[in-house]
C-alpha cells in the first residue's frame, strides 16, 4: 500500500474515500484511534492508503479535485 495523503482534515477525508469508492479504489485510513486518542493537539495525522495499482489513479482523483477547488477559490474571489 502507499500513501495517498496524510492530513488532520476530517471533511477531506471523508470526501476522499468517498470519492475513491465511486472510482472502485479502496482506500484505508490508518492512524484514526491514535489521533483520536491524542485529542484536539493534532500532532497525529491520519493517512489515508491505496494499492499499489491504485496509486496512479487515486492520485489523479485527488489532483483533479485540488485543481477544481482552486477554481473555485479563484471565481468566488472575483465575486
Amino acid at each position: 500500500m502507499k500513501e495517498l495523503v496524510r492530513t488532520n482534515d476530517p471533511v477531506l477525508i471523508s470526501w476522499l474515500t468517498a470519492a475513491l469508492g465511486e472510482a472502485s479504489i479502496y482506500a484505508v485510513v490508518l492512524d484514526t484511534h491514535t489521533a483520536i486518542l491524542e485529542g484536539s493537539v493534532a500532532a497525529i495525522q491520519r493517512r489515508v492508503m491505496v494499492a499499489d495499482d491504485d496509486f496512479v489513479r487515486a492520485s489523479r482523483i485527488l489532483a483533479d479535485a485540488e485543481a477544481g477547488g482552486e477554481r473555485d477559490g479563484d471565481d468566488n474571489a472575483e465575486a
